[in-house]
């Protein structure tokens, strides 16, 4: 009689590092964040965790994971196009995390500052000529708050004529650096980096009525081991340390939604 042997093999577990490299897990992620993210995701694939980046302006990105573009996590530059995604009920519950903070700068060419005071009575309109780059006020994060701290300093009128506006923070950053305009208002994290421009003013956080906050989470049906080891590590004490070095506002509270 033939005997019949059957091997069965039972995988009990799968190393983070095993899960993590079979298949990148994909961030979309704002501009501003990408020179930290590209630092961050070297570390990470030392711990086993391959990360894919997609970087653009927060609502391209938001707008393209509405359409079923395959992010796994999504990484914004403000709370809109977090609440635009979650609203779509495109986001998996309890993985919303507000996970870091920036600050508005006023930016100019390298060497060739000028004096700006961040207040009602200074005449920032006229304390330089051409054209003041930020990204598009009317879909990208950095332009929207931009405009309302404009706005709050009275400055709107006079200089909303004169907007160069960029499809992301890192554009607006480029035609300051490049000198196609003599000022600029970005993230102060994307300034710090740059070689090209210098930093002659920070907006403080009163100007805005939220301050400036990047959420992250997990997209909807996209919750899977790998994904959850990766927003494990994107709030782990390394990651802070990459973020900081990057001039960002880690969030201590861990703040879910």
């Amino acid at each position: 009689m033939k005997k019949l042997f059957i091997y069965i093999f039972i995988t009990t577990s799968l190393s983070t590092r095993g899960i993590a490299l079979a298949e990148p897990v994909t961030v979309y992620a704002a501009a501003s964040l990408t020179s930290a993210l590209q630092d961050l995701s070297k570390t990470a694939e030392k711990q086993g965790i391959s990360l894919r980046m997609s970087f653009a302006g927060s609502s391209i990105l938001a707008k393209q994971i509405a359409l079923g573009a395959p992010a796994d996590i999504y990484f914004s530059a403000n709370v809109k196009w977090m609440d635009f995604l979650a609203t779509e009920k495109l986001l998996e519950p309890n993985t919303r995390i507000n996970l870091l903070g920036n600050a508005l700068v006023i930016i100019s060419p390298k060497n060739e500052k000028f004096n700006i005071e961040p207040h009602a009575d200074f005449d920032f309109p006229n304390a330089f000529d051409g054209q003041l780059a930020l990204g598009d006020p009317s879909h990208v994060p950095a332009g929207i708050y931009a405009v309302e701290a404009l706005k709050k300093l009275g400055w709107w009128p006079l200089l909303k004529n004169r907007i160069a506006p960029a499809m992301d923070v890192r554009g607006a950053l480029t035609l300051v650096a490049r000198g196609e305009c003599a000022a600029g208002i970005v993230y102060a994290t994307d300034a710090t980096i740059s070689a090209g421009v210098e930093i002659i003013a920070t907006l403080p956080d009163s100007l805005l009525s939220t301050p400036i906050v990047y959420p992250i989470a997990i997209v909807k049906g996209r919750h899977t081991p790998k994904v959850e080891a990766a927003m494990h590590f994107f709030q782990s004490d390394t990651a802070a340390a990459i973020f900081q070095r990057y001039g960002f506002r880690v969030l201590a509270s861990g703040d879910k939604k």
